[in-house]
């Protein structure tokens, strides 16, 4: 159910001349680590009225991932000082409520966090955790000797595990990492020994590619795709084949970006917006992303112009459009600001080494068009001037 101050949002979003979207990073543009970056209060006291209520549709795109969605949207109000609604939230696996095929498998998490309570929320119901592996089958756990502890309990048969959800860096790592190989390599049946050949692998499904993201320190942080990028080694070590996703969320996924335009249409009043402004600090994912889908509002615009063709006995209609499509968001414009992981004294994370050095995930293609952003800026404050300037 959508709240008042949501349901007027609207409103005057559907009186507005142009109709207009935002979508915000939070770490490294609105926030790093538990502090406010003061540009994002400046930007917000512009983005609302006289009653405090936002004046657009505004959704809030994180790759975090170790909470859920109602969390997140209260540590925003808080820290911002203005209403932030569930509905306006998009975590790195927030889009797994559409995927509805696996809710009712048997699903191992990884990550950090109410792991448990987050896979419920998004409509899993039978959940597995690394430390029910581990306590289940104590020998399986010996990287750190001083940690192990051999049960005298016989234990009970464990149903097979049916598919991986990877949400985020865990913290021990090494455990994760020896725990995940197993069930890959044994099928979901972690207490057997590896077969002689692999068996086909399981569903996997990963949350947020971040290479690095930005904290409080003066350098980025390893994020969870340093993590992925260990799994990925280890298995490809083993095996001598690459480690396969059925999906990769979070930013820069083309899914993440449906589900939030999908977002942005629900607060207003369920038509399309004119234009998306893409606010991120990290050229691999949020310049990448927010490109990556531009690129493909783009093809669906041209797929809509030939279905009216067709209709119309003057065109051929492309076989499987998606006639609810046909009500597009124009444009994504990707806005990179410099108070995150992106620096422009920083030769590591330039454009200079963008073309030679790809910090995106081993599946995505590097396309340095999708690198350069439609604006440089120097904060969010600066990006929403910019919006507001088109108006």
């Amino acid at each position: 159910m959508w709240s008042r101050g949501l349901l007027q949002m609207a409103r005057r979003a559907s009186t507005a001349g142009k109709q207009v979207g935002l979508l915000l990073d939070v770490d490294g543009v609105l926030v790093r680590g538990g502090s406010v970056i003061p540009a994002a209060r400046r930007a917000f006291r512009k983005l609302v009225d006289r009653n405090n209520k936002l004046q657009f549709p505004v959704v809030f795109v994180t790759n975090a991932g170790s909470c859920r969605a109602q969390e997140k949207a209260a540590q925003l109000s808080h820290l911002l000082d203005v209403q932030v609604a569930p509905e306006q939230v998009v975590l790195s696996h927030s889009p797994l409520q559409m995927m509805s095929r696996f809710h009712d498998n048997r699903v191992l998490v990884s990550g950090q966090g109410p792991v448990v309570a987050i896979a419920h929320s998004l409509g899993f119901k039978n959940v597995v955790t690394i430390e029910d592996l581990k306590e289940q089958y104590p020998l399986l756990d010996m990287v750190e000797h001083k940690r192990f502890k051999p049960s005298s309990l016989a234990q009970q048969k464990f149903p097979r595990i049916d598919a991986i959800i990877l949400f985020g860096e865990p913290i021990r790592w090494e455990t994760n990492l020896q725990l995940l190989i197993d069930v890959l390599l044994t099928n979901g049946c972690p207490d057997l020994p590896y077969e002689p050949q692999p068996p086909q692998q399981l569903p996997v499904l990963a949350c947020n590619m971040d290479l690095v993201w930005m904290a409080e320190a003066p350098s980025p942080r390893f994020g969870h795709g340093i993590f992925l990028l260990c799994l990925e080694s280890v298995y490809r070590k083993i095996t001598g084949l690459e480690l396969k996703y059925e999906v990769l969320l979070g930013k820069p996924s083309l899914l993440t970006y449906q589900y939030a335009e999908h977002l942005l249409r629900q607060q207003n009043q369920n038509q399309s917006v004119s234009t998306i402004y893409a606010v991120g600090d990290n050229m691999m994912t949020d310049v990448f992303g927010a490109n990556l889908y531009n690129r493909s509002l783009t093809c669906r615009a041209t797929k809509t112009t030939q279905s009216r063709l067709a209709s119309s006995g003057t065109g051929t209609k492309p076989v499987g459009f998606d006639t609810e499509s046909a009500v597009a968001t124009a444009e994504c414009r990707s806005i990179l600001v410099c108070t995150g992981v992106y620096n422009p004294d920083s030769l590591l994370l330039s454009h200079d080494v963008a073309g030679t050095v790809f910090h995106g995930h081993k599946d995505l293609v590097l396309d340095t068009e999708l690198l350069e952003p439609r604006h440089v800026v120097t904060d969010v404050e600066a990006a929403v001037d910019l919006l507001l300037a088109d108006l």
